[in-house]
C-alpha cells in the first residue's frame, strides 16, 4: 500500500495538482479521523460516487453495494485497500454470477454504517430480489474534512481515468463489469474471473445415504499432485490465513424436482441396471443416431455407480476430467446421491489443496474450491437429468440454470483456531474468514466443548471431532433447506410470471389501433399458459417432496439434542409447508389472470373481427354499386362512340359536299354530275364508307388507350414501420398529390395519400401513383400501394415489381422516413425472452466447460 502512494507522490503532477492543493496536501497529512486507512479510503470512495441533493427541486445520488463492491476489488488489486478478496455468488439483474468479494470490505462498510458514517437505503428490483444502496452521511461528510490529502489521493489513484479527473463507475454488460468515465474509457474489470487452485478429491456420501454397495474410493495417494503442482491463478499474492480446518469434507446440495419415474429414467441412462454399470456421461444431444459414429470433446464425467433402488435413489462416484490452465492440477471427484424427493448430494473428501495435504486446509483456498464444486455438480446432474427436467429448471431460474446456486455443508474434525461461538462472532476477522465460504454468518453455537456450528447464508459449517456423528441430522437439515432456497426462486419466479401478465393488458389494449398486436397477444398467451402448466407441476413435485420428507427423531445423547435443536427441523418443515401453501394461492391467481388476459384477447379479436366485417360490407356494396354503374357507362359509352364516329364521318362529307364546299367548283362539278347525281345510291354507300372509316379509326384509338390502361403493375406493401410522420409531409407535398383521406378513430388517425411522381423519367418514362395508408397519430405506415403502367413506359426502361419495390424504398430512406427499429413492446417481453436477449446464447457444447478455465 505505501509503494501505491509512494506512487501517487511520483505523479502528482500528472493529476494537474496548483500549489495551493500542494500546500493544502502537507498541511492536512496529519489530520486524524479515527478510522483505519481503510475506512478512510472506503468512506472517500463512496462520497465520490455520491450526492446530497441542496434543495427539495434536486435528488439524491446513490451507490449500489454491488459497484462499490467492484470498486472495492479494483482498489484491492491497485494495492490500495489492505484487504483480502474470494469468489462468492452475486444474484446481478436476475443472473447468478460468480464475482470477487472482499468481505473484509464489506465488514468495514457495515461499520460505517453503526457508527452513522454513511446511509443505507433498500429497494427492490424488477425480478423481487432486494437492492442495497449507500451513501455518506452528514456526519461522514463532517469525517472527511478533515482526512489527509494523501490518502484521498491514494482513492484517486484507481478511481479516476488514468491522468485525468474523471470518475470511473461500474457497469454490468450481461457478461462483466466494465469501469467507464464520461469521455467513453473503458476498462473491464477482472471481478468476475474466478481463481483456480490446486487441490485433490475423493468421492464423498455420508453413509445414512447409503444402501449397500461397495465403498467410495479415495485418491488420497494422488495427495501429493497437488502438493508437487502448487500452483494458482490467485491474483492477491499476500492472502491472510485467520482459520484453517483438518480432514475437510464438503457437500454442496441443491434441489431439483424428482419424481419416481425421473429416478427409474435416471437409473436408465446411467445404465444402473446393466451388467456394466456407469461409463462415460455427456448432455450431447446425437442428432443422428442412425450413424456410425458420433464426434466430441475429450473432456468427459467418468461415473461408477455405488448403489441404486429402481425407484427411490442412486449413489454414485463421477470424475470430472476438465482441462485447467497450465500448471494447475485438480483430481476432482464427486460422491453423488440422488433421490426420489428431490435432494442432490455432491459429497467430497479434501485430500489436498496446494501444498497442504488433508489438514491445515486454509478457508481462503477452500472458498475457490467451492466454485469449482458448484459449477462441475451442475455439469454432472445436468447431464443425467432427463431434459424435461432441465427446461423446468430453466423456468424457474430463468434460462440460467447453469449458473444457480447451491448449499454448502462443510464438516472439519478440527479447526484452528478453536475458539467458542461467540469469539468467532466477533464482527471482524474471524467472521469474514467463514463468510468466504458460508455466506453472510447468521448464528454459531457450541454443540459439545469441542464441536462448534456456524450458520450461514449459503453454507452450514460444523468442526469437531464428534462432527461426522451428526450425518443423519445434517442431511435432513440439507433437505430443507435446499428446498427452501429453490422456494425463494419459484416464489420469486411466479411474481416475474404477475408481471408478465399486467405487460400483456398493456399489449391487448393496443390491439385497436396495431396491427401486429393481435399476433404478439396470442404469442404471449401461449407462452404464458406454456410456463404456468409448467409452475403448476413444479409446485406438486414440491408438496410431493415435503410429503416425502420425515423429521429424524431425536438423538438420545446431550450433544445430538443440542445440535437437533439447534437446527429446529420440524419448524422448518412447517414453515416449508404453509409457504408452498401460500405460493400455491399466487399460481392460482396468476392462472386465473390468465384465463381473463385470454378473453380479453379474444373479445378484442371478434371487436376487430366485427369491425373488418363492417368494413368490408360497406365496400362489397360500394363495390356493387359502382359495378353497375360502370356498366351501364359502358354501354352508353360505346353507343356514343358509334355516333360520333357516324358524325365525324357525316360532318367531313358535309365539309367536303356543302354549299362552300369544292363541289360548287368546275372542275368538281363534273364529276358530281356525272357520276354522284348519275348513281343513286353512290353517295349513300360512300357516306357508309367513310362512317366506317372514321369508326374504324375511333374505335382502334379507343383499343389501343384500354390496352395500354391494362398494363398496370400492382404491388401493395405491407410495412407496419415507425415513420417520421412531419418527413413524410413533406415528402408528400413535393408530389402531385391527386387525393387524399383521413378516418379520425380513438387511438388512431388514419390517413390515406394518393400522389403521383413528377419525375416519369426516373421511372423508365411512366410516373407511378403512389398510395400511401399510415397512422399520423402513432406514427406508423401501414402500407404502400404501387400502379405502373409498364405499356406507357418505354421499352427498354420498364421496372419490374422488384425494382419498383426497391427504389421506392431507396427513396424513402434518402429521405429519411424510417425511425429507428424500436420494438414498442420491449418493456414488455416476458422474463425468458429478456435473459435470451441480455445474455448471448454461445452454440451449446459438446460438454459444459468451467466458468474461468482456460479452453
Amino acid at each position: 500500500m505505501d509503494s501505491t502512494i509512494a506512487k501517487y507522490l511520483s505523479r502528482k503532477e500528472k493529476f494537474e495538482l496548483t500549489d495551493s492543493e500542494t500546500l493544502l496536501e502537507e498541511s492536512d497529512s496529519c489530520g486524524d479521523t479515527g478510522l483505519t486507512d481503510n475506512q478512510n479510503r472506503l468512506l472517500y470512495l463512496i462520497d465520490l460516487h455520491t450526492t446530497k441533493a441542496t434543495d427539495r427541486e434536486g435528488s439524491d445520488r446513490w451507490i449500489r453495494k454491488q459497484a462499490l463492491s467492484v470498486l472495492v476489488y479494483e482498489g484491492v488489486i491497485s494495492g490500495v485497500f489492505d484487504y483480502d478478496y474470494a469468489p462468492q455468488s452475486s444474484l446481478i439483474e436476475n443472473r447468478r454470477v460468480w464475482v470477487n468479494v472482499s468481505q473484509e470490505g464489506q465488514s468495514d462498510i457495515e461499520f460505517l454504517r453503526e457508527d452513522d458514517l454513511i446511509n443505507a437505503l433498500l429497494v427492490s428490483s424488477k425480478s423481487y430480489k432486494p437492492v442495497v444502496l449507500y451513501q455518506v452521511s452528514d456526519k461522514g461528510q463532517t469525517l472527511l474534512q478533515n482526512m489527509s490529502r494523501r490518502e484521498k489521493e491514494a482513492v484517486n489513484l484507481f478511481a479516476h481515468k488514468p491522468e485525468s479527473r474523471e470518475l470511473l463507475k461500474a457497469s454490468w454488460d450481461g457478461e462483466c463489469y466494465w469501469l467507464e468515465s464520461s469521455s467513453g474509457y473503458k476498462k473491464r474489470s477482472t471481478t468476475t474471473d474466478t481463481e483456480d487452485v490446486s487441490y485433490v478429491s475423493s468421492a464423498y456420501i455420508p453413509q445414512c445415504l447409503r444402501y449397500g454397495g461397495r465403498p467410495t474410493l479415495s485418491n488420497a495417494h494422488r495427495a501429493h499432485e497437488s502438493a508437487r503442482a502448487g500452483i494458482d491463478n490467485i491474483r492477491d499474492n499476500d492472502l491472510d490465513e485467520i482459520i484453517t480446518l483438518n480432514s475437510v469434507s464438503v457437500i454442496v446440495a441443491e434441489y431439483i424436482p424428482f419424481g419416481c419415474n425421473q429416478i427409474v429414467q435416471l437409473n436408465s441412462n446411467i445404465g444402473s441396471t446393466e451388467r456394466v454399470q456407469g461409463g462415460y456421461i455427456s448432455n450431447v444431444i446425437d442428432s443422428d443416431s442412425g450413424g456410425t459414429a458420433l464426434e466430441l470433446s475429450p473432456e468427459l464425467t467418468s461415473v461408477e455407480v455405488l448403489d441404486y433402488t429402481e425407484t427411490n435413489h442412486i449413489n454414485f462416484e463421477a470424475e470430472i476430467r476438465f482441462r485447467e490452465d497450465p500448471g494447475v492440477v485438480q483430481v476432482e471427484t464427486f460422491g453423488v446421491s440422488l433421490n426420489a424427493e428431490g435432494t442432490c448430494f455432491y459429497g467430497m473428501q479434501v485430500e489436498a489443496v496446494m501444498n497442504r495435504i488433508k489438514d491445515n486446509i486454509s478457508l481462503d483456498h477452500l472458498s475457490r474450491m467451492l466454485v469449482d464444486a458448484q459449477e462441475d455438480s451442475s455439469s454432472i446432474v445436468d447431464s443425467v437429468i432427463s431434459q424435461y427436467q432441465r427446461d423446468l429448471l430453466d423456468l424457474v431460474f430463468i434460462g440460467d440454470a447453469a449458473n444457480r446456486n447451491k448449499f454448502n455443508l462443510i464438516i472439519a474434525n478440527e479447526i484452528t483456531p478453536h475458539l467458542t461461538a461467540g469469539e468467532y462472532m466477533d464482527k471482524g476477522e474471524y467472521e469474514n474468514e467463514f463468510k468466504q465460504v458460508i455466506g453472510d454468518t447468521r448464528a454459531a453455537y457450541d454443540i459439545t466443548e469441542q464441536d462448534s456450528l456456524i450458520f450461514g447464508s449459503q453454507g452450514l459449517l460444523l468442526c469437531g471431532p464428534s462432527a461426522r456423528n451428526y450425518e443423519p441430522l445434517l442431511c435432513a437439515y440439507l433437505q430443507y433447506v435446499t428446498l427452501d432456497l429453490f422456494l425463494q426462486h419459484f416464489f420469486s419466479r411466479v411474481w416475474i410470471l404477475s408481471d408478465d401478465l399486467k405487460a400483456s393488458y398493456q399489449i391487448v389494449a393496443a390491439i385497436e389501433y396495431d396491427r401486429l398486436a393481435l399476433g404478439k397477444s396470442r404469442s404471449r398467451l401461449s407462452s404464458l399458459s406454456n410456463e404456468i402448466i409448467s409452475l403448476e407441476q413444479v409446485l406438486g413435485y414440491l408438496e410431493e417432496a415435503l410429503h416425502m420428507m420425515s423429521v429424524p427423531p431425536e438423538p438420545p445423547e446431550q450433544e445430538g439434542r443440542s445440535l437437533y435443536k439447534r437446527l429446529e427441523l420440524s419448524a422448518l418443515k412447517d414453515q416449508l409447508k404453509r409457504r408452498v401453501k401460500d405460493v400455491k394461492k399466487n399460481l392460482t391467481g396468476s392462472q386465473q389472470q390468465l384465463d381473463l388476459l385470454r378473453e380479453r384477447v379474444e373479445t378484442e379479436s371478434q371487436n376487430n373481427t366485427a369491425s373488418l366485417s363492417t368494413e368490408l360490407e360497406k365496400n362489397t356494396k360500394q363495390l356493387c354499386a359502382l359495378q353497375a354503374a360502370n356498366g351501364d357507362t359502358t354501354r352508353t359509352l360505346k353507343t356514343l362512340q358509334t355516333i360520333f364516329a357516324g358524325m365525324i364521318a357525316f360532318d367531313i362529307l358535309d365539309r367536303i359536299t356543302g354549299d362552300w364546299t369544292v363541289v360548287d367548283a368546275t372542275w368538281m362539278s363534273e364529276f358530281v354530275d356525272s357520276v354522284i347525281k348519275k348513281y343513286v345510291l353512290l353517295w349513300f354507300a360512300l357516306s357508309i364508307l367513310f362512317w366506317a372509316i372514321a369508326a374504324y379509326f375511333v374505335n382502334r384509338r379507343t383499343f389501343l388507350r384500354n390496352w395500354k390502361s391494362r398494363g398496370i403493375t400492382s404491388m401493395d406493401i405491407t410495412l407496419n414501420r415507425k415513420i417520421d410522420v412531419s418527413k413524410l409531409v413533406d415528402f408528400v407535398a413535393e408530389k402531385e398529390k391527386t387525393m387524399e383521406e383521413c378516418r379520425f378513430e380513438q387511438n388512431r388517425q388514419l390517413v390515406k395519400v394518393t400522389y403521383t411522381d413528377p419525375a416519369p423519367a426516373e421511372w423508365g418514362g411512366a410516373a407511378p401513383l403512389v398510395t400511401l395508408e399510415y397512422d399520423d397519430k402513432n406514427g406508423i405506415l401501414q402500407s404502400v400501394i404501387i400502379q405502373y403502367n409498364r405499356r406507357d413506359a418505354r421499352k427498354d426502361s420498364v421496372l419490374s415489381a422488384h425494382e419498383l419495390k426497391q427504389k421506392l424504398m431507396h427513396e424513402f430512406a434518402s429521405k429519411e422516413l424510417f425511425v429507428e427499429e424500436v420494438d414498442d413492446y420491449a418493456n414488455f417481453a416476458l422474463a425468458i425472452d429478456r435473459r435470451k436477449r441480455s445474455v448471448i446464447q454461445p452454440t451449446r457444447p459438446l460438454i459444459p466447460k468451467k466458468a474461468g478455465k482456460a479452453d
